[in-house]
């Protein structure tokens, strides 16, 4: 008995003591196969950037702070970086594995707005094409078990970025150069944007660049300099509860980029640009990638504002399948519930979406909507090599709302047409300009549509 005690102990002194543990989150009668979502146990510690001279008066820098409380923490074995209540003055904050970055109810973290604050720059991405640029407000890359939780808020000064919302020669410049280093496979690392006078490119508020087992929770965010919060590259994602309002430039709500698995459910988005957005990486740096965003599951959120309800595009060229959004309220000003778009120069595939159980009272330009020549400011520059995006497997159920100018519009392209569509059960009030528009279709099945004034 003696040595089976000793056995023990031994054992004990050898357990890590940050061995990993994980619940698992299972997403039941989705109409693809999807596996449960590993969510991250994390240990019991806390480690309040208070500790480390972080002060709440919002004058105080509290970067290195903060900072300091992540490293810490980390070195722990992981578990809680507090943000008390108080407004907190920051630059980027950087996560790092096994961190929950946790905002009491009543903490404000408020983002510099001065961009040299965001240097040196780091491997991110604009609209869809990797480069060096501004680090993201919040960032973390190739990080595993992240979480951002609480009831705080993240609150950027704005004043900065509103300057950036322009377009000035010297921005378009930029893009043209970094449109040519992604078709031409420059390497990433010497796509540096920061160097590019007066190139202009905003950082997003929140990228998680390839990360495993990401959590955001509960949390309110209260404008952004550029996309809300972009989840690149990842893989078990879980977004829930979140209160999210901007309305600036490019100011999509949620952003999901060559990312499998990941549940998005009970979110307020207030938004300046597409609520819910599908990507997948712009043209050849997508093809380089090879990483397509697939089982996406969006239920039960609320749109109060914004272009789109679910947007798919036009940043498609690593292709998108197995999409399902159900459930979801629109209570506001939304120009479309559905939008695929894409063009000539993405490829791709878009394949396997169902959005169903949608209704709202809300006047509409479009219920049902497909383009194949979005391009928007990128229109003037070369193709460098044309591949059309191949759309099928498109499924709309149970939708209704008041009125639409036009109800379905579906305009595929002529070198490859859209097939396999089916729309049933969907009512509108009043159409103030067509019910329906198909071209370039093939196999469109429209079941129980009609107009009930």
């Amino acid at each position: 008995m003696r040595h089976l005690f000793t056995l023990y102990c031994m054992l004990l002194l050898l357990w890590p003591a940050h061995a990993q543990t994980y619940k698992s989150v299972e997403i039941k009668d989705t109409p693809f196969e999807m596996k449960a979502i590993p969510e991250y146990v994390y240990p019991d510690n806390y480690f309040s950037i208070r500790q480390y001279g972080a002060k709440a008066d919002g004058k105080t820098w509290c970067t290195k702070a903060i900072e300091k409380a992540i490293r810490a923490c980390h070195k722990a074995g992981g578990g809680h970086v507090i943000v008390p209540q108080g407004d907190w003055l920051t630059g980027p904050i950087h996560l790092m594995d096994n961190i929950d970055l946790h905002l009491e109810e009543g903490a404000r973290l408020i983002f510099s707005d001065n961009p040299t604050d965001y240097l040196p720059a780091v491997l991110t991405t604009w609209e869809g094409i990797e480069c060096m640029n501004y680090s993201p407000l919040v960032y973390a890359f190739e990080c595993r078990n992240i979480k951002i939780s609480g009831k705080g808020t993240f609150a950027p000064r704005m004043d900065k970025w509103k300057e950036w919302f322009a377009r000035p020669k010297a921005h378009i410049d930029a893009t043209a150069m970094l449109y040519k280093w992604g078709a031409e496979n420059y390497p990433v690392e010497e796509r540096r944007l920061t160097d590019l006078p007066e190139s202009n490119m905003r950082p997003h508020l929140i990228q998680l660049n390839r990360c495993q087992n990401v959590v955001l929770e509960n949390f309110s965010i209260r404008e952004s300099p550029f996309w809300t919060i972009h989840i690149y590259m990842c893989e078990n994602c879980l977004v829930r509860g979140l209160d999210v309002s901007a309305h600036g430039h490019n100011n999509d709500g949620i952003d999901i980029d060559m990312t499998r698995n990941i549940l998005v459910e009970n979110c307020h988005f207030d938004q300046g640009d597409d609520a819910v957005v599908i990507k997948s990486g712009r043209n050849a740096d997508a093809w380089r990638l090879n990483s397509p965003t697939e089982n996406v599951v969006v239920r039960n959120c609320v749109v109060t504002d914004g272009h789109t309800l679910l947007g798919i595009g036009s940043e498609i060229s690593g292709g998108v399948r197995n999409v399902w959004m159900h459930d979801c309220k629109v209570d506001g000003v939304v120009t479309r519930l559905f939008y695929v778009k894409t063009n000539h120069r993405r490829g791709g595939v878009v394949e396997n979406i169902l959005m169903e159980n949608i209704h709202t009272t809300t006047p509409l330009k479009r219920i049902v909507a497909l383009a194949t020549d979005i391009i928007y400011q990128w229109k003037d520059f070369p193709d460098y090599e044309k591949r059309y995006t191949k759309i099928q497997g498109i499924h709309i159920r149970n939708v209704s709302c008041a009125s639409a100018d036009i109800a379905i519009d579906i305009q595929g392209d002529t070198h490859l047409p859209a097939r396999d569509i089916t729309i049933e059960n969907l009512s509108v009030g009043k159409v103030n300009k067509s019910f329906c528009i198909l071209k370039h279709a093939e196999n469109v099945i429209i079941d129980n549509a009609n107009i009930t004034h």
